[in-house]
């Protein structure tokens, strides 16, 4: 295993299980049995009703819960059985797409399988758009090659989706990654007002996503509302160095990520991009500061 799959195949900050580890001993190492673990504990908080649960507003904030050892402590919390066990809907740990992926990753990576959660679009949510959506990557060592994984996609959810594709190897043209979203856009292939969710859109959303996935691929898989540096910056107040930077760096993570050692010395020596001790956190009660311990 060369260094970047051995990179991969560890934890990071927030993929790391801490005390909570013991629950990821013995578990199947094929994807789809994996994916149904994550399915059977999760359940994603815009989706609650068509599992039959209301959810009650004082579990709204789960949602929240950015590092995996605290989601794993709420996910015993609630029902401490093995995961293997299939929780009921109201036994669930609430989440969203960012929290399947992340939860498959940190599974992955405990069985020292390489895997990264990617930040970007998925075009299979609502017609002719592009939906803000995170997915699980991860070494396929068979086949010699990064599978895209949809985990949250359980069989509820294609259905009502229409989906045509294999979620456990998700089509790179139906999950578009943050830097060839940035690609597409700033070469006209695309409009950046299909680009976002829940009425947010444009190219500063793609810019958002898109610096997400550069720090995930760094281990530092935020929030989707976790902004900093180049996620915040407006477009008028990027400079050329800015614009030239963003333009590199898509071109070198809008697929599988060949030169990643590249991508990692950007992120590393580049203020702005890379995480610097705290993120601003937009939530629904106003905005948040957070602390980020030093990154991976």
């Amino acid at each position: 295993m060369n260094e970047d799959l051995k990179f991969f195949a560890q934890p990071g900050l927030i993929t790391q299980p801490g005390q909570y580890a013991t629950l990821f001993d013995g578990l199947p190492a094929g994807i789809g049995d994996l994916c149904r673990l994550v399915q059977g504990s999760h359940i994603h908080i815009f989706w609650t009703e068509r599992y039959g649960l209301k959810l009650p507003e004082d579990r709204q904030g789960e949602v929240q819960l950015r590092w995996m050892e605290n989601r794993l402590r709420r996910l015993v919390e609630l029902d401490s059985r093995p995961l293997t066990e299939t929780r009921p809907p109201e036994r669930r740990l609430v989440g969203n797409c960012r929290d399947f992926s992340v939860m498959l990753a940190s599974i992955l990576q405990h069985q020292e399988v390489p895997a990264r959660p990617r930040c970007g679009f998925g075009t299979y949510f609502i017609p002719d758009h592009y939906e803000d959506h995170w997915v699980c990557e991860y070494w396929n060592a068979q086949q010699g090659r990064w599978i895209l994984v949809d985990a949250q996609l359980d069989e509820i959810q294609r259905e009502v989706l229409n989906i045509s594709f294999d979620p456990l190897d998700v089509p790179r043209d139906r999950f578009i990654v943050g830097g060839l979203a940035w690609q597409m856009c700033r070469s006209g292939k695309a409009d950046p007002d299909r680009f976002g969710i829940a009425g947010m859109h444009g190219l500063w959303f793609v810019r958002g996503d898109f610096v997400r996935d550069v720090a995930a691929l760094n281990k530092l898989e935020l929030l989707p509302w976790d902004c900093w540096g180049l996620t915040e910056a407006n477009d008028a107040s990027l400079s050329p160095g800015d614009w030239k930077l963003l333009d590199d760096l898509a071109e070198l993570t809008s697929g599988d990520v060949p030169d990643f050692e590249t991508v990692r010395s950007l992120y590393q020596n580049t203020p702005g991009l890379r995480v610097a001790g705290e993120v601003h956190s937009y939530t629904s009660a106003g905005v948040g500061t957070v602390a980020i311990p030093a990154a991976a």
